[in-house]
């Protein structure tokens, strides 16, 4: 904690003076990220003074919003593919791209000892359901899919499936008890580097595509003074170190 503080300290020492007129921005985040980002807004708006407006849902939504109008200035999405898209498309500042986060998925049961590392509950079917985020709109999703071709279980659970429109979803069902067990971010689970409770299965990184997660600065942030301190901000160490405790990795370079 005294390391993190003085990284806050830091970080602090970057940023002019708070000014009596506080700017606003929107950001849009896939919903895995909400709570990390969350908690990396608090500390820049401390420093800042300005305030982050944050909205959250599946990649694949929060591309489709961008598309036909949404006024944010960043957007923190689960992948690569759709910021290349939004670049493409016309809707993003070229070059602005950067990988904030490399992700983890997990298996995960709110019952203590439920999965053990064997997968024996998971290979004998004996689960309710299986929750996972919808493949089409979110990455983790699509990943949790690759798993279950890997371990050559697709057919053999796909009649138990429930499907969450994002990551944030699919662990509600699996919470409530609506799920017995499913795939979801590493992150909604640990918190401060400790996994807060259930039973779980670190996926191995090798039996899915790498959860690669790019921000970016959209048309409407192209001149704001704010994103730019924002996305500047995500790349300091106290930044990394907040990311890396909520069970994602970092990279040196974005």
């Amino acid at each position: 904690m005294r390391s993190i503080h003085r990284l806050y300290l830091a970080v602090l020492a970057l940023w002019p003076p708070l000014s009596a007129n506080a700017d606003t921005i929107k950001v849009a985040v896939a919903a895995n990220f909400a709570p990390t980002l969350n908690e990396l807004v608090a500390e820049f708006e401390k420093s800042s003074g300005h305030i982050v407006d944050v909205s959250s849902a599946s990649s694949g939504k929060i591309y489709a919003q961008i598309i036909n109008g949404a006024p944010y200035h960043a957007f923190f999405s689960a992948d690569q593919t759709t910021p290349e898209k939004l670049e493409s498309a016309g809707k993003a500042v070229p070059g602005s791209r950067l990988t904030y986060a490399i992700g983890a998925l997990a298996l995960w049961s709110a019952k203590p000892d439920f999965i053990d590392a064997q997968l024996r509950i998971l290979k004998n079917g004996q689960f309710n359901k299986i929750a996972l985020a919808n493949p089409k709109l979110a990455p983790y999703g699509s990943a949790a899919v690759e798993v279950l071709e890997k371990l050559d279980l697709l057919t053999a659970t796909q009649a138990k499936w429930v499907q969450g429109e994002n990551i944030a979803q699919a662990y509600q069902f699996v919470f409530t008890g609506n799920a017995d067990l499913g795939f979801i971010a590493l992150s909604q689970i640990m918190q401060k580097g400790e996994i807060t409770g259930g039973s779980y299965w670190l996926v191995p990184a090798d039996l899915h595509t790498p959860i690669l997660q790019d921000a970016q600065i959209l048309l409407p942030g192209k001149n704001s003074v704010v994103t730019q301190q924002l996305v500047e901000f995500i790349k300091s160490d106290l930044a990394k170190a907040i990311i890396q405790s909520h069970g994602y990795q970092t990279v040196d370079k974005p």
